[in-house]
């Protein structure tokens, strides 16, 4: 039989009086499914798979995860939920973007206000790393932030003010909680424990000798042999007994849960970088911050800012005699090509086989420190010792924290700007900077690597020719007074926050470098020896969406998706109290405004429920408002 010749519209009409025959149609769902089936229109249910790390990588995230699906499958959505290891979820967030939606924690740093800017601002929406993985696009947060940058007093707490209201209507991500940082450490041999922010190099920095220790132990331990003259292996071997000896004074021994450390050391590697405090003590930086959020000379000797053709312009002197691990000098020309560098990891390289001119001269930025690299114009080097920094538009307080960056060695990383190559494959436009391991590193921090076990040990050495040796304490910023007592760090890695508590709790670490989840407080208090030491975290918990996927593209779809969160639930049921709920990711700075304090509740996405049992009535009325459907209690959406 041929084809009808019958006009389509007519077909459709005729197909549905033929399915309506024998009586009418009674439900929402059918109806939809008719009109499906007649080419009106396709429906599809809303779906969303939840990446996070799973529980031995991370105590609390997978927890977050699977609440928040319980909730969001009461109110009619499809949700899976798929632990991911540490890389493969970096990769597929930060890089590729190759996710719906996880549970994570957002670094510290980004929590600045002006941190903001690279968190949520759409100019970072293709690029990879921290800096608005989320592919955010808001013009009116855009212009808020942009005009935070450059403003000061009532102004700028005006436009910061805007800027998260707008933030917390749209949401880009559900802000779950800030997470005490919990920490199990011994006072037996290293004391001042509860006075440091671990997050930062200069809280390990500041650690001091136990009060009860000899006086000369330090003195004996750094005059100890150095082991065999030998191969590097030999020596290898040497440093690994000498650190593993339990009563030995001149080590730190920390255990931490997070093997990455141990087997990258690229300070602008994102997958592999949450923390900075041990690439921190490798790399150092113009200046370092303070705990009250300043930033005060470190490498610098000083600086001074003015003020050419409305933008900030700063002239910064390098103290004298600095040098690289490798003994090369550190100069002003390394600080220009590391701002250079920041701003195009491929130095403005052609790459011939690029598909397109645009393609090859397009600059591919770091994919961290952008947010403060960003604030950069260009930098100059005026002679050995002295480097000009020219910024963009924004106030000399902002711009100082650009100065806040690793600095980089030249003649090491400048080789590395060539085309990224994995196993014969050509990155193209991408550069070896972003896939380089870099082990062994060349710094110039106070601490230079020894050697590492990839997966399970890393060692290293303090460098006694560091400027720290010689420097006044008031020259220094922060809780820094010098070069510490111990003369090595020996960073163990396991499998799980319990054994981490257990070795320190048996005397075999001295602290638990990765904050250990609020299930292992019992263990600690009950631990002879062993301090509890608690602080609020900087670096808070977030569901965080791609939206450029739909329906995650729509912020009404996301904001009805707030609603069906209880971040109290979750503080009390997931972190065992140890966390405070919070409605911006600026909470605790002094930059939210009354109205977005979290009290009674989220002030705008307060949870459709109540302790922690969801409103599915409330729910599904909520996404029916936003414009969504049901079909036999499944939420749906037009395709």
């Amino acid at each position: 039989m041929g084809e009808s010749s019958e006009p389509t519209s007519s077909r459709r009409r005729t197909l549905l009086r033929s399915l309506a025959v024998g009586g009418s149609l009674t439900t929402v769902g059918c109806m939809r499914r008719l009109r499906a089936a007649s080419g009106w229109e396709s429906v599809s249910p809303v779906s969303v798979e939840i990446v996070a790390l799973p529980a031995d990588a991370d105590p609390y995230a997978l927890r977050v995860a699977q609440s928040v699906a319980r909730w969001f499958r009461a109110a009619g959505l499809r949700v899976a939920v798929t632990p991911v290891a540490p890389e493969e979820l970096y990769r597929r967030v930060l890089i590729r973007n190759d996710f719906d939606a996880f549970v994570g924690r957002v670094p510290a740093r980004l929590r600045e206000p002006d941190g903001l800017y690279a968190l949520l601002h759409s100019r970072f929406g293709s690029e990879p790393g921290w800096q608005n993985p989320f592919g955010y696009a808001n013009l009116d947060v855009d212009e808020r932030l942009t005009e935070a940058r450059s403003a000061t007093g009532e102004a700028r707490t005006k436009a910061l003010a805007a800027a998260q209201h707008s933030i917390a209507r749209t949401q880009p991500f559900a802000l779950v909680a800030f997470p005490d940082a919990v920490r199990a450490v011994r006072g037996d041999r290293f004391a001042g424990w509860t006075r440091r922010d671990y997050r930062s190099p200069l809280g390990y920095l500041a650690l001091d000798a136990a009060p009860d220790r000899p006086a000369d132990a330090a003195a004996t331990a750094r005059t100890a042999p150095d082991g065999p003259a030998g191969t590097p292996t030999e020596r290898a071997t040497a440093a690994d007994d000498r650190a593993t000896t339990p009563t030995d004074p001149a080590t730190l021994r920390v255990v931490i849960t997070d093997r990455r450390p141990t087997e990258n050391l690229n300070p602008l590697a994102a997958e592999f970088r949450w923390s900075t405090a041990l690439t921190g003590l490798l790399y150092d930086r113009l200046g370092r911050e303070t705990g009250d959020g300043r930033v005060e000379p470190w490498l610098a000797d000083g600086w001074e800012f003015e003020t050419v053709d409305g933008r900030p312009r700063a002239r910064v002197r390098l103290r004298d005699d600095l040098v690289w691990h490798d003994d090369e000098p550190v100069t002003a020309a390394d600080v220009a090509f590391t701002y250079a560098l920041f701003s195009d990891v491929t130095l403005g390289r052609t790459d011939e086989s690029a598909a397109t001119p645009t393609e090859s001269e397009a600059a591919v930025a770091a994919p961290r420190f952008r947010g403060r690299s960003s604030l950069v114009a260009d930098a100059e080097a005026l002679d050995r010792r002295t480097v000009e920094i020219r910024f963009v538009d924004c106030t000399a307080e902002v711009a100082t924290r650009a100065l806040a960056v690793p600095v980089l060695p030249e003649h090491v990383w400048r080789e590395r700007t060539g085309p990224a190559s994995v196993g014969g494959v050509d990155f193209g436009a991408a550069s070896e900077v972003l896939v380089s391991n870099n082990v062994p590193p060349v710094g110039s921090g106070p601490f230079t690597f020894e050697r590492n076990v990839p997966g399970d040990r890393l060692v290293l050495e303090r460098d006694d020719d560091h400027f720290l040796a010689d420097a006044a304490p008031t020259d220094l910023p922060g809780e820094a007074d010098g070069l510490p007592s111990y003369e090595r760090i020996d960073v163990t890695v396991v499998g799980a926050d319990e054994t981490a508590v257990s070795m320190v709790a048996n005397g075999d670490a001295d602290v638990t470098g990765t904050a250990v989840g609020a299930e292992t407080i019992p263990r600690i208090g009950r631990a002879e020896g062993v301090d509890l030491v608690v602080g609020r975290s900087a670096s808070p918990y977030v569901l965080g969406y791609n939206t450029r996927r739909p329906p995650l593209t729509n912020p009404r779809f996301r904001n009805t998706l707030g609603h069906l969160v209880d971040r109290r639930a979750l503080v009390e049921d997931v972190f065992d109290g140890y966390a405070w709920p919070a409605a911006s990711p600026l909470a605790g700075t002094g930059s939210v405004s009354s109205d977005l304090r979290f009290e009674d509740g989220h002030p705008v996405t307060p949870f459709l429920g109540s302790d922690g049992t969801i409103d599915a009535a409330a729910a599904r009325a909520a996404f029916r408002e936003a414009g969504y459907e049901y079909d036999d209690g499944t939420l749906v959406g037009r395709d």
